[in-house]
């Protein structure tokens, strides 16, 4: 582990280390939480990104769709 030193208002850290303890946790494991996802940003962007892709493969293969057909608003309510 590595040591990280931050500047932030007193007023702002009180608060946080209020919150902190009503959510049973620490500044530190709330700070060393939002680091790992900001690190890890490009990597959920590309994994979604990839899921997204899949999605898309999987639409384009299924054999569905309205056949040409198009519906008014009226019809697609109708009960």
């Amino acid at each position: 582990m590595a040591n990280l030193t931050i500047s932030v208002a007193g007023d702002v850290l009180k608060r946080a280390r209020m919150r902190a303890l009503q959510e049973d946790t620490s500044v530190n494991a709330v700070l060393a939480g939002y680091l790992k996802d900001y690190a890890r940003a490009d990597e959920v962007r590309r994994d979604r990104l990839e899921a997204l892709e899949r999605i898309i493969a999987i639409a384009d293969d299924a054999d569905t769709g309205s056949g040409g057909e198009r519906w008014t608003r009226d019809e697609l309510h109708e009960r």
